[in-house]
């Protein structure tokens, strides 16, 4: 019997509006969490990524507090500053969100969503990559596999084609150890799934 065992990841894109839709946001205010990806005031992502907020005039001079849990399932928070008319892109990796609060007055109206920075775990202990299977975007890009942590050293990288379809990146031999655990990071800008082989 084999050994072999999978990980499937499943990454959307981004979507900007999807945590909260376009409103004007009081002083010190909560936005509404109402957008596509919410259920019940909170949301849950496919895979674990960043938050966005887009700032319809310039909110460079006050942040947002999103609060939720990180890959854990461990209580998160993080603070962005606002952009001026545009886009700010947090850093932090989200599992949930369950509030967003304006710290300051919003100049206009703000929108939040779900960023293209994907984290995930293939194994959380010692494994041998053995192979993967993987669906591209039109967009070319890095697909980092890490050890140990999602910011563990890179032992393996792979490079995508900027064209949609299927790829079988080639794993000699007998794979490639991950002696800490395997995890991957990427954007979803560049893949929309993975099937990760191991044992």
């Amino acid at each position: 019997m084999s050994d072999v065992q999978a990980t499937f990841i499943v990454s959307a894109a981004a979507d900007p509006n999807g945590i909260s839709v376009s409103a004007q946001v009081a002083n010190n205010a909560n936005l509404v969490i109402g957008g596509a990806l919410a259920s019940g005031g909170a949301v849950t992502f496919d895979s674990h990524r960043n938050v966005t907020i887009t700032s319809g005039g310039n909110d460079s001079g006050i942040t947002f507090t999103v609060t939720g849990t990180d890959a854990s399932g461990a209580a998160q928070t993080e603070s962005i500053t606002g952009g001026n008319a545009g886009i700010a892109t947090g850093s932090k990796i989200f599992a949930t969100v369950t509030q967003i609060a304006a710290v300051g007055d919003p100049a206009g109206t703000v929108i939040a969503g779900s960023g293209s920075t994907i984290q995930a775990t293939i194994f959380a202990g010692r494994c041998r990559i053995k192979g993967i299977y993987l669906v591209s975007t039109a967009t070319g890009g890095t697909i980092s596999f890490r050890n140990s942590s999602v910011t563990g050293t890179a032992l393996m990288q792979y490079q995508t084609p900027a064209s949609v379809g299927s790829e079988y990146p080639d794993i000699p031999g007998d794979g490639m150890v991950f002696s800490s655990g395997a995890y991957i990071t990427y954007s979803s800008d560049n893949a929309t799934s993975a099937t990760i082989f191991y044992a």
